[in-house]
Parts: C-alpha cells; sequence; structure tokens
C-alpha cells in the first residue's frame, strides 16, 4: 500500500471519528439541556437544543414540554389550593394543625398560635418538638390508627402554666404530593372555662366550709338546751344562747356579704353615680367611723390635697369600701393605733386613696391573695373577730366596677396600706 493510499485512509478515518465526536458532543448537550429544562420546568423548545438530532429528538423535546407544563400547572394548582385553605383555616376562630405521617406540621392557622404563643414558625418542624403533651401525641396516633375519638379535653403544661383545649382529630387526603394521609385536628381553648370551673368549685366548698362551723355551734348548743331543760344552769343557759345570737349574727353577716357579691358580679349591676364633693363626703364618713364602738381608742387623720375636689360615684358603694377598710383596720390593731387616710389627686384625672394602719401588718406571700374571697392571712383569729372573708373582694368589685384599681401595701410589723383610686370624670 502507497504511501497515498495510507494518508487518504487516514483522513477519512479522522473525518468519521471527527464526525462521530461532535455527534456524541451534540447528544450530550441536547441530554444537559433537557435535564435543566425539567429541573426548573421551562419549556424545551427545539432551537434551544445544539444542532439538529433529527426527528426522535423533536419528539422528546414535544413530550419534555408538555410533561413539563403539566408539571407547572399541576404545581400552580397545589399552591393556590394550599394558599386558599391557608387562608380559610386562618379566618376561622378555631384552632387548625395538620401534620404528615411523620409528624412534621403542614399547617397551623393563626387561632392555634394565639392559644400557644410559642408555637410560632413550626411549619416543617416535628409535633413533638412544638406541643409539649404525652396525652395529645397518644391522641394523635389513636386518630392515624383510624379509631373514632370522641372530643378530649387535654392540659398542655409549661412554664407560665396550664392551657385546656378540647381536641378532635381525623384523617384526610395527602397534603403536598405525599402518598401517606395526614391528619387534621381542631382545638378549642376552653382554659377560661376551667379557670371559672374551679372558681366554682373553690367557692362552693368555700361557702360550705364556712356555714358549716357556725351551723355547728349552733346546733350543738341548741341541743344541748333541747335535751338537759332541766339540768342547765340559768347561767350556762345565758352563756349558751349568747355564742347561739353570736354565730347567727355571724351567719346573718355571712349571707349579706355573699348577696352584695352576687349583685356586684351580676350583669345587671350597675352604680349610681352621681356628683360627689369629695372631701366633705369623706369627713362625714370618717366622722361616723369615729362614732362606732369598735373605734373607741384608736386615732384618725385624714389628709387631703388641696386639688382634690368632686368626683363621679356611687356614695352608697364607696361608704362600703370605706367601711370594709377602716372596719379591717380596727379589727386587727390594737387600742391606740392609728388610722390614717390620705387622699391625693393624679395628672391623668384620677384620685388615688390611701388606708393606712400601723397594726401587725401582712406576710410578703399572702399579699397576692388577700382580694380572694375567703382568704385570710390568719384564719383563727380572722374567725375570732368575726370575720367573713369577704370584705376585701367586695372592695375590689366596687372599685373596678368604678374603672378604678386597688392594691395593697404591707410589711409584717410595720402596718398595712389599702391604696385604691377612682376617675374624677365619667368615660
Amino acid at each position: 500500500m502507497t504511501t497515498d493510499v495510507i494518508f487518504l485512509v487516514v483522513v477519512i478515518l479522522g473525518a468519521i471519528l471527527l464526525f462521530l465526536i461532535l455527534r456524541l458532543r451534540g447528544h450530550y448537550h441536547a441530554v444537559r439541556a433537557l435535564r435543566d429544562a425539567l429541573n426548573v420546568r421551562q419549556s424545551l423548545l427545539r432551537e434551544n437544543l445544539p444542532g439538529t438530532l433529527g426527528p426522535d429528538w423533536d419528539e422528546l423535546c414535544t413530550a419534555g414540554t408538555r410533561l413539563i407544563e403539566e408539571v407547572n400547572r399541576l404545581d400552580q394548582q397545589h399552591t393556590g389550593q394550599l394558599a386558599q385553605l391557608e387562608a380559610t383555616l386562618g379566618s376561622l376562630q378555631e384552632a387548625v394543625l395538620i401534620v404528615d405521617s411523620n409528624n412534621y406540621v403542614l399547617l397551623a392557622n393563626k387561632a392555634l398560635q394565639a392559644i400557644f404563643p410559642k408555637a410560632r414558625n413550626i411549619l416543617g418542624e416535628r409535633l413533638e418538638l412544638t406541643l409539649h403533651s404525652d396525652e395529645f401525641l397518644r391522641l394523635v396516633e389513636i386518630v392515624r390508627q383510624g379509631r373514632i375519638q370522641p372530643r378530649q379535653e387535654i392540659e398542655f403544661v409549661d412554664a407560665s402554666g396550664s392551657i385546656w383545649v378540647e381536641v378532635t382529630g381525623s384523617i384526610i387526603s395527602p397534603l403536598n404530593g405525599r402518598k401517606a394521609p395526614s391528619l387534621l385536628f381542631v382545638l378549642h381553648d376552653i382554659t377560661r372555662q376551667k379557670r371559672l370551673e374551679n372558681v366554682r368549685k373553690e367557692f362552693v366548698a368555700n361557702v360550705s366550709h364556712e356555714l358549716r362551723t357556725p351551723l355547728a355551734v349552733i346546733k350543738g348548743y341548741v341541743e344541748t338546751l333541747v335535751d338537759g331543760q332541766d339540768s342547765v344552769s340559768p347561767s350556762d343557759r345565758d352563756k349558751f344562747l349568747k355564742t347561739i345570737q353570736r354565730h347567727t349574727e355571724r351567719l346573718n353577716s355571712l349571707l349579706e356579704d355573699l348577696l352584695t357579691l352576687s349583685r356586684l358580679e351580676s350583669a345587671q349591676t350597675g352604680l349610681t353615680r352621681e356628683k360627689c364633693d369629695l372631701p366633705t363626703w369623706l369627713a362625714a364618713v370618717m366622722e361616723d367611723l369615729h362614732a362606732r364602738p369598735t373605734a373607741v381608742g384608736h386615732r384618725f387623720s385624714l389628709s387631703i390635697d388641696t386639688a382634690v375636689g368632686t368626683v363621679f360615684a356611687d356614695p352608697l358603694k364607696l361608704g362600703q369600701v370605706f367601711e370594709n377598710l377602716v372596719g379591717n383596720a380596727l379589727k386587727y390593731t390594737p387600742r391606740g393605733s392609728i388610722i390614717d387616710m390620705t387622699v391625693r389627686i393624679h395628672p391623668v384625672d384620677t384620685v388615688e386613696i390611701c388606708v393606712r394602719d400601723n397594726g401587725p401588718g401582712i406576710p410578703t406571700e399572702d399579699l397576692p391573695h388577700i382580694f380572694e374571697r375567703f382568704y385570710r392571712v390568719d384564719k383563727g383569729r380572722s374567725r375570732e373577730k368575726g370575720g367573713t372573708g369577704l370584705g376585701l373582694s367586695i372592695v375590689k368589685h366596687i372599685v373596678q366596677l368604678h374603672g378604678g384599681r386597688v392594691w395593697a401595701e404591707s410589711r409584717v410589723g410595720e402596718g398595712t396600706a389599702f391604696f385604691f383610686t377612682l376617675p374624677v370624670r365619667l368615660n
């Protein structure tokens, strides 16, 4: 074979090899363009591919474009449905929670965040890390197993306290293209109802206890008088009757205070407001209180800012406030004690009134509770002095009805000061 022939063969083979390399390179770029188009979900156009690759590639481009368009359409439809679902659930007052088969949060509306303030930005988080309740997690598994459950009350406890919710759950169709079904939970906040229920139970228990004590004493002495008519001496009979009278008066006071509280808390409670010249009115109130037998041996002082004038208040109910506050001071301070009342004006159309004594004082741990019904700092001593445990609760309700607030400051051994405010003008 001559040199020319060999050279010609080499040239022909080189040309064939170059053609094949270019062809393969075109296929490689076409495949990469197809992959990129599918990844970004853009239409695959024939002119975007390098070179002319034949009818097979044209058909592949057409099929790929249709597939991309269908994926985009389904994605937009799913996004729209999810946005519509979120908008609908966001307007509900009930809390709604949707989780997937692995307990990842798919949706939580604003009402859920209102019940659980710490449960913000929880989409995609594990349920166990957002809502801490073993009882709720057990309910999730029960619902996932398809077992029908009635509404269930569940308590969530954290450092800030307890949150009670009423929960119902059900299985729904998969979301976000998942194969396994999702779980939908509706949570209704019943924390306030639970607290009111506990208050009611405590109130009934306290009333029963307060009524039982004087009734037991009265019953015991009456039975003694009935069974021992002939054997009881006149002096014992007189002592028994006075004891019965004292406990009867205590029962009457307790019932009167209960009725007063009931009227103050009723929906129809109203104040008969009128213009009241506070300095003149307070001077008359102090004079009446000073004339009481229990005030013998006590000293009173009244200090009023010159700027204090007329307020709009219910004189009758306001009189109950002073009667309870000054009455407490008289009851729990020894003879010779000073009861001081000061009245000063605040810049924001508010009058602040303080009733201060130099008695034994109230321990710090008891101060937050003294306005609660039946709460006593020294239970035995309070009952001996005839207190019902409702006076400060009545004070609190009357002041709040006037639009003011009430609080106390005290140190053991240094006396106690009760403060309350009254608005100068009607709102």
